[in-house]
């Protein structure tokens, strides 16, 4: 494992995290999550986990993403916070 590489993925996973739960567009908030899925995904790839890995890309990036799109199409974009 590569030190450098695995601190950018960990910081970049902690980053769009926070990012996700700080911003008030709905919008940009899934697609955070959507982020922080791919760097999960990276993450488990470098610890040699492929079979989480796929199953991170394939959930987390892809269905969850969509059913988060499909949800936020029938409520309003903006938070009321």
């Amino acid at each position: 494992m590569i030190p450098e590489l695995n601190f950018f993925l960990l910081f970049g996973a902690v980053i769009t995290a926070t990012a996700a739960l700080m911003v008030k567009d709905l919008l940009s908030a899934i697609v955070l999550l959507s982020a922080f899925s791919f760097f999960m995904c990276m993450i488990w790839t470098e610890m040699g986990a492929a079979d989480v890995a796929f199953t991170e890309a394939a959930v987390g990036a892809g269905v969850s993403t969509a059913f988060f799109v499909a949800a936020l199409y029938h409520t309003n974009r903006r938070s009321k916070d």
